[in-house]
């Protein structure tokens, strides 16, 4: 990719991780389009292009001269993946096919089970419990298949993503409550087990470094991005350091108000599915990642921390 300047176009990038990726882009120098059904949207150095992902027509235009296409569109609230994640990634394998370019794919733990945890590599067999990990399996055989036609991509597969642009995670939406002065936090597992978090901000920093080695990756390349790896108690230290509040409490997580909620609500009904993934060590095994980019750093987790707590607004004493 000698291209300069380089043009992406970022499919979600009001979301946490499309919005943080970029941002990165742009300081990398990209030129970065992105797609939005709100007609007038200007601003953060991006230019943005009416449309929708769920139409093929409006992503083939929006990608016109496009080097990357980062698909990083979800159904809101968990909702209708059944009926929108595979035609929004078939429209962007399209695009891509189009218009030659590399599609990128923040990547999910949802693809695989209890077979292989706690320690997943690149290569692990993917044997998901849950419809939501069988559609995300399905997404990455979509973009296989279009390996064979040359369609170029990368998945980077993070754990739970947390950071100061993002508010649609567990951070900021179950174990703290944002706009409100920090209490307490409430912790969705046993505090004694170790889960996988990615920091927006290095998420989106190593895309960027892995797209500027366009010409040594794979044609369907896969990386697993280690993170802040934290028990609970980890967890629950990090934040008391990075809020300034060494006495901070941990509860446990409502999940009887899930439970309660559930029938009447479908987002809940969906985070109810999810709760396995809290109930086990699921992480990432980032050697390879570490391999191809050696001088690559991630931010330490308190410094992390504290810039989230930050941006979501809880640390008024």
């Amino acid at each position: 990719m000698t291209q300069h300047p380089r043009t992406a176009l970022v499919l979600g990038a009001t979301g946490g991780v499309g919005g943080e990726t970029a941002r990165a882009l742009i300081a990398a120098g990209w030129n970065v389009d992105a797609l939005t059904r709100h007609t007038g949207k200007t601003g953060d150095g991006i230019r943005w292009i009416e449309g929708d992902a769920m139409v093929a027509a409006d992503v083939l235009r929006a990608a016109d001269g496009a080097q990357v296409i980062v698909h990083a569109v979800n159904p809101p609230g968990y909702k209708d993946w059944e009926r929108v994640v595979l035609p929004m990634i078939d429209n962007t394998i399209a695009a891509a096919h189009a218009v030659g370019a590399r599609i990128v794919l923040p990547g999910s733990v949802y693809n695989y089970g209890p077979d292989v945890y706690p320690m997943i590599a690149e290569d692990a067999a993917q044997h998901p419990p849950s419809r939501k990990g069988e559609i995300r399996v399905d997404v990455e055989r979509h973009l296989q298949r279009a390996a064979r036609d040359g369609v170029r991509s990368l998945v980077l597969r993070c754990g739970d993503f947390y950071g100061p642009g993002g508010g649609n995670n567990w951070l900021a939406q179950g174990i703290v409550t944002p706009g409100k002065p920090l209490r307490a936090i409430r912790y969705p597992g046993p505090p004694a087990l170790r889960h996988a978090w990615a920091y927006l901000p290095d998420v989106a920093s190593t895309l960027v470094a892995l797209l500027d080695r366009e010409d040594e990756l794979e044609t369907f390349a896969r990386f697993h991005f280690g993170g802040h790896t934290l028990t609970g108690d980890e967890l629950h230290a990090t934040i008391r350091r990075a809020s300034g509040k060494p006495s901070l409490r941990m509860r446990p997580f409502a999940w009887w108000m899930v439970n309660l909620i559930a029938p009447f609500h479908e987002t809940m009904r969906e985070v109810r599915k999810m709760r396995y993934l809290w109930n086990e060590e699921v992480l990432m095994d980032g050697k390879r990642l570490r391999a191809f980019l050696p001088g690559h750093r991630d931010t330490p987790p308190d410094v992390a921390m504290k810039v989230t707590l930050d941006a979501l607004g809880v640390l008024t004493r």
